[in-house]
């Protein structure tokens, strides 16, 4: 069986993880952003595919929370982190050293520019259709590393990590809310109450999810806060960054 395991709080991710999956057959998807995920347990014959954002250089914390419900046995894994093109810093090696924890064997890695999820003037459309070229040519090598399991160690990134931080974006919902609560629903780390949608508690990770989901665009990221990061991140996001493998 071969896993499609993602935390994807705007979609991208998770358009990545399953691109890659449907190159290889029997698929099953496992989404973290869900809290009632199943105890799994794979096997040295599974393959599994993980992807997540990078959140200020480092694994969603709420990411790790939910990979850590699941449970490998010598399982062979590709690594996917996608960014917005400041930098993933230790995201992918943070990742790597959580997943080898529960038994797997990290066989290849990717690290993929995407646009930004608070931001989408930078890095619009990405991945883009040159991009998905470059990743099925590593799916390629990817599927002949398959065939004899090596496990890699080239791997960037820096341990202790740097510090986890979120960027406090202070979402906001308009009267035009209806109250559906498709956000809450669908919060990763429950932090918009069913009842009041319009609310959102300390919790929040500013992952852009609610925004993203909302079927009217009835929220928003407070205008004042939006434009501060939206220079801050111009002046530091590189237009030219290229994507990696290992």
């Amino acid at each position: 069986m071969n896993y499609n395991i993602y935390f994807s709080h705007t979609d991208t991710t998770k358009k990545v993880v399953q691109h890659i999956g449907e190159k290889f057959t029997d698929n099953k998807n496992i989404d973290l952003s869900k809290s009632n995920l199943s105890n799994y347990i794979m096997n040295e014959d599974d393959f599994c595919i993980i992807g997540v954002p990078s959140f200020g250089g480092r694994v969603p914390e709420i990411a790790t929370i939910r990979l850590q419900q699941l449970k490998g046995n010598h399982t062979p894994v590709l690594l996917v982190v996608t960014y917005g093109g400041r930098a993933y810093e230790d995201t992918l090696r943070e990742l790597k050293d959580t997943v080898e924890k529960l038994g797997f064997i990290c066989i290849g890695a990717t690290t993929l520019i995407a646009e930004h999820s608070i931001v989408s003037q930078i890095q619009t459309k990405r991945p883009n259709e040159k991009d998905y070229k470059e990743l099925d040519a590593f799916i390629e090598i990817i599927k002949q590393r398959l065939q004899n399991i090596q496990p890699i160690t080239n791997i960037p990134g820096n341990y202790p990590y740097k510090e986890y931080k979120v960027l406090p974006m202070d979402v906001i919902a308009s009267e035009a809310c209806i109250k559906c609560g498709l956000c809450a629903q669908n919060c990763p780390v429950s932090a918009i109450p069913l009842e009041n949608p319009k609310q959102i508690c300390m919790s929040c990770i500013s992952c852009m999810r609610c925004i993203n989901i909302c079927p009217i665009k009835a929220r928003q990221v407070d205008p004042v806060k939006l434009e501060t990061i939206s220079n801050k991140l111009k002046t530091i996001c590189d237009p030219n960054k290229q994507n990696e493998f290992f």
